[in-house]
């Protein structure tokens, strides 16, 4: 059982992860072409999920989702089954509210390549994609990283969200911090404890690699 929570959690967030590193390097590679009025409409866009409370978040994915909400009726649709309250829309509601915290690192790690760069690649015959791949890419990583880590561990804590789109089954949806909230109303102090020391065991990780890339580079720009 405790076995299965750690996985499910661990899923989540990996799965959360991978639906916003597409969409934060493509916002990323793309922001310096937008204007300053549609950069600041962006801006607060991204940064929403962290104003917003994680339920309001959850309620508006619950509306979306449910089978009368258009992306839930098109999944159905496809899938022959209904997205909320499973494990998928929990990793929807993670990716959302951890996406200010992905694409953040990546855009500031994108602007602060000189264009000078790109300019001479692409006058010495190397295309967009060439381009993006081998100087962006390459140059960005860090903050890259960074921000994979950053999103991954908020998926990892995430609570208001996902009880409200995918609530707390065991064995289908319930990750650390919801049944971290069972135990704590059921008494069970022993499990509590147990499962708290995971939650931070986890995070400690994450949180260690993510200052250990911070360490590394912040090292190998004074090198050079």
């Amino acid at each position: 059982m405790l076995v299965n929570v750690v996985l499910l959690t661990v899923q989540v967030a990996v799965v959360a992860t991978a639906i916003n590193l597409p969409l934060s390097l493509i916002i990323a590679n793309y922001q310096d072409k937008l204007s300053v009025k549609f950069k600041f409409i962006v801006d607060i866009l991204i940064s929403l999920p962290l104003a917003l409370p994680p339920v309001v978040t959850g309620y508006f994915l619950l509306i979306i989702l449910s089978p009368s909400g258009i992306v839930g009726d098109l999944f159905f649709r496809l899938f022959g089954f209904d997205i909320v309250f499973t494990w998928i829309a929990a990793s929807i509601a993670a990716a959302l509210v951890s996406f200010p915290l992905i694409v953040r690192p990546i855009m500031l790690s994108f602007s602060n390549i000189d264009a000078d760069l790109i300019n001479s690649a692409r006058s010495l015959g190397a295309n967009k994609f060439q381009s993006f791949y081998k100087i962006k890419l390459k140059l960005a990583f860090p903050g890259i990283l960074a921000g994979i880590i950053l999103g991954f561990t908020r998926s990892l804590g995430e609570f208001g969200a996902t009880i409200m789109v995918a609530g707390n089954i065991p064995g289908k949806t319930q990750t650390l911090p919801l049944a971290i909230y069972t135990n704590v109303q059921i008494g069970d102090e022993p499990k509590v404890y147990l499962l708290v020391g995971l939650s931070i065991g986890l995070a400690l990780v994450s949180l260690g690699l993510y200052n250990l890339i911070l360490y590394r580079d912040k090292n190998s720009n004074k090198e050079i």
